[in-house]
Parts: structure tokens; sequence; C-alpha cells
């Protein structure tokens, strides 16, 4: 709990997530407005995945720039080192931290995405169970992002490190990945296709968006091939939470081992 008020201490005088929230706000009404026009049984999920297309590219950078910045401030003011010497060791930081995170930029959030349905009633037909999953796929890769920013903020020893860092995994889960698997995939057989799409749902932005879009009925997988349902050998929201395990597990494990206790800059 002590973490997490500090977070907000913290965050509040600052304007990183005063920031990030503004611009999600922005562009939620925006949306709105651009969706004025569509039918009121259907335009409900064409406003959530016009949404979801366009908040995809700034949630992340700013949940990895927020979460990384946050980690390297304790080294800039030496607390980190204070901590530690305190006999608390780093797994126990990172956890509390990583709490701590997660209430700041969840809470803000929530708070406008459940205070958003109160515009969209006079103009569309609600579905709250379509809603929310929408909440779901937003906190989820909300989650998966602070904590890979926090192993950035973990290993890194300057600001400068963590903006590239930054950068080039922003740039990897959006193009490369892709553009990697692409490569590969005039050899997919059905023998290996499963591996291939465990590498492909490895992509967090890949696994919300199929669990988004497959929840609200834009994907139906009553007549697939034999390839794609060997492709889909889970439900998506299997994947989405493998996905999120993997993600949790796996930054951490990287912040704890990789981690300085101070920086430079």
């Amino acid at each position: 709990m002590h973490y997490i008020w500090k977070e907000w201490k913290e965050n509040i005088r600052g304007k990183g997530i005063w920031l990030a929230l503004s611009i999600i706000v922005l562009i939620s009404i925006s949306i709105l407005f651009r969706s004025i026009a569509l039918s009121f049984e259907k335009g409900f999920y064409v406003l959530l995945i016009n949404l979801f297309d366009a908040i995809i590219y700034f949630i992340p950078i700013l949940c990895l720039f927020i979460g990384a910045f946050s980690i390297f401030q304790e080294k800039e003011q030496k607390t980190l080192i204070m901590l530690l010497t305190k006999k608390d060791s780093y797994t126990s930081f990172l956890l509390r931290k990583s709490l701590g995170l997660y209430g700041v930029v969840l809470v803000p959030l929530l708070v406008w995405f459940f205070l958003y349905p109160l515009f969209l009633k006079f103009q569309f037909q609600l579905d709250i169970g379509g809603y929310f999953i929408f909440i779901i796929s937003l906190v989820t890769m909300s989650l998966v992002f602070l904590q890979i920013g926090a192993a950035v903020g973990s290993f890194s020893r300057s600001r400068m490190q963590i903006i590239g860092y930054t950068i080039f995994v922003w740039f990897y889960f959006f193009f490369l990945h892709d553009f990697i698997l692409l490569s590969f995939l005039p050899d997919i057989t059905y023998e290996n296709v499963k591996f291939f799409s465990t590498m492909y749902f490895l992509n967090p932005l890949q696994s919300v968006r199929m669990f988004l879009e497959t929840g609200m009925g834009v994907y139906s997988f009553g007549h697939m091939s034999r390839l794609l349902q060997a492709f889909m050998w889970m439900k998506p929201v299997f994947f989405l939470l493998g996905n999120l395990l993997f993600w949790l597990a796996a930054s951490i494990i990287i912040a704890i081992v990789f981690h300085r206790k101070e920086g430079y800059e």
C-alpha cells in the first residue's frame, strides 16, 4: 500500500500520467464524433473496434515510458540503494513497485472508460458484455507493457538508453515480430502450425486483438479449414491469459536478473 500511495503522489505532481490520460480522452471523444453517423444497433461495435485501433498505438508506448522512468527515478534519486540496504530484496521492491504502477495507470484509465458509456448510450445500443471485453483488452495490454517498461527501467543506466530500448520494444511488437513470422509463412504445414500459432500469439497486440474481435463477433470460427483449426488450437481467451502470464513472468525475471542499482545522468 505504501508503494501505491508513493506512486500516486509522484505521478500527481508529474505531467506524464495526465498527458497520457488526456491523449486517450481526446482520442475517445474524437472517435465518438466520427461515429455519430453509424447505425444505432451496430454502431457500438464499430466504434469500439475503431477506438481500439486508434489507442493501440498510444497505450503500449505510454505504459513503456511510465514503467521505465518510474523505476529509473528510484535510481536517480538514490532511493533504490537506500531501500536495498534496509535488507529489502530487489524482487520485493520490484513487485511492490509494479503494483503501485498498476494502480496509478489503471485507476484513471478505468474511471474514464467506465464514464465513457454515458456519452454512448444516447447514440448507440450498448452491449455491456462487449464493452467488458473491450475493458479487459485494454487492462491486459496496459499490464503487459507496464511490466516490460519496468524491466527496461531496471537494466537501463540512462534516460537515453530507456528511450532507445522503449522505441525498439514498441517497434518490435508493432512491425518486426509479424515481419519475421511472415518470412516463415511459406513453410507452415499442419505439423508445425501450432508452434507458429504460439509464436504469433506471443505478440501481446495480436492476442489482445484476437480476443477483442472474436468476443465482439467480428471473426467467426464456425467454418474453418483444418489448418486454421490447428492454428486456433486454443480459445482466444486462453491465448490472452497465456500471453499475459508469460510476459509478466518474463519481464519480472529479466528485471531481477539484469537490474542495475544505479544510473548515470
